[in-house]
């Protein structure tokens, strides 16, 4: 066992179990909590891959500000912090068997599936520098086109939250 792999099962278990935190919870404040952990150690799995910049781009972009943004979100709109079960059982037993039987078929075709390596000299190395010269010139339309659509976005959340909190 190296640390590698050590380090993979970690991630790969904080990142699964934060996804199932963050669907159980009842408390919106908990799910962003279990959703920033996740992005957290996905940019782990990330880095683990020697994708290094987009590990950071993770970290910076997701964890750090989605996560911010959503507990904006929650401290602009009215939201009930009562943490009352759902009270549907059988249907939680059921997502759950049906989420093990799909866990397991992943697995078994995972399992079987013959792999292939890349033939040499496939993989190049990106660098930073060539990724900011490549977005900032050719992809500069949709890179413009994106930070506008999120800006009109949280000044539609934040007009939206100020509706509501009028009506009172």
């Amino acid at each position: 066992m190296t640390g590698e792999f050590l380090a993979f099962f970690i991630l790969s278990l904080l990142t699964i179990g934060g996804a199932v935190f963050m669907i159980s919870f009842t408390r919106v404040v908990h799910m962003v909590i279990s959703l920033g952990i996740t992005f957290i150690s996905i940019a782990g799995l990330f880095i683990l891959l020697d994708a290094e910049f987009i590990g950071v781009a993770q970290v910076l972009v997701y964890s750090g500000a989605i996560s911010i943004l959503m507990l904006f979100g929650i401290m602009l709109t009215k939201h009930d912090a009562s943490d009352e079960g759902t009270g549907r059982s059988w249907k939680n037993i059921f997502s759950l068997v049906f989420v093990a039987g799909l866990f397991g078929l992943m697995f078994w075709g995972i399992q079987k599936t013959t792999w292939t390596a890349p033939p040499e000299g496939a993989a190049q190395a990106v660098s930073v520098k060539q990724l900011g010269v490549e977005i900032f010139t050719k992809y500069v339309i949709p890179f413009e086109l994106a930070s506008v659509l999120l800006l009109v976005a949280l000044v539609g959340a934040i007009i939206m939250a100020k509706k509501e909190g009028d009506s009172e």
